[in-house]
């Protein structure tokens, strides 16, 4: 426990000593100035509950260098869930990255059931291939988006993932026609690199908003008015357990209610 929250816990642990009714005042005047601090008190321990509401929430958005709060646009990137849902959560990630490769097999089935078929949770895919290291990844990406041009990005998505290992071209023009696409059009999707500039450009943002791994995933409130922005306050990197997730979505559906 940090010295914030000593104090604070000090000070909440004071207010209720010191909030206890003096049953001995006997006087009109002793009554009046008792209700007059218990009045008070009360103020403080409203004023204490925010300032530690605030401070849970904060650490999540301060733990990642480079990140900070900011309103970005869904755009037309492929997503799960109710398209004003509550809470947007937009996903970095590589489709030869092991981590990202748990995270689809642990955590978004849980997510699903809990948040998305509720409602609840929008979930986004971004693009974050990691050519360094990952030869295949960007020809992956675009191939997840030439799916997503005849409406079957997830299941290309769940394809790839399930098949980890086999990403070279070949084979993606093969999970093509294992899914019933238009084999044609995908291939010449995938030959002619159409999708190679917007997959670039989801790099960019994941940059700009402090990806520098994968998964790696920003949440915020959408905007009630359009459910095309969202301002994000949260940032998870790496592979994190379910209930970490839960947590910080509860905690933004928490906050929506709120406003």
């Amino acid at each position: 426990m940090n010295n914030t929250f000593k104090i604070v816990f000090a000070s909440v642990a004071i207010l209720l000593f010191m909030a206890q009714p003096v049953w001995a005042a006997s006087t009109k005047q002793e009554l009046a100035e008792i209700k007059a601090n218990q009045e008070s008190i009360q103020n403080e321990l409203a004023e204490i509950k925010k300032l530690l509401k605030e401070g849970a929430r904060a650490p999540a958005a301060a733990a990642q260098p480079g990140f900070k709060p900011s309103e970005i646009s869904v755009g037309d990137a492929p997503f799960k869930g109710n398209v004003d849902a509550t809470v947007t959560l937009i996903e970095f990630s590589d489709y030869q990255c092991p981590f990202c490769s748990r995270h689809y097999r642990q955590v978004m089935p849980g997510l699903e059931m809990d948040y998305i078929e509720s409602g609840q949770l929008k979930y986004v895919m971004r693009e974050n291939p990691i050519q360094s290291i990952h030869s295949r990844a960007m020809g992956a990406s675009q191939a997840g988006l030439c799916a997503h041009d005849q409406g079957k990005y997830w299941e290309m998505h769940n394809l790839m993932f399930d098949n980890q290992k086999e990403l070279d071209v070949d084979n993606l023009k093969a999970f093509a026609v294992t899914l019933g696409l238009d084999s044609a059009a995908f291939d010449a999707c995938l030959d002619d690199k159409k999708y190679e500039k917007q997959v670039n450009d989801d790099l960019a943002q994941g940059a700009s908003l402090g990806v520098r791994g994968t998964p790696a995933f920003v949440l915020g409130i959408t905007d009630p008015d359009d459910p095309n922005k969202v301002y994000v306050t949260q940032f998870i990197n790496g592979a994190k357990s379910l209930g970490e997730f839960k947590s910080t979505i509860d905690s933004l559906l928490e906050e929506a209610e709120e406003d």
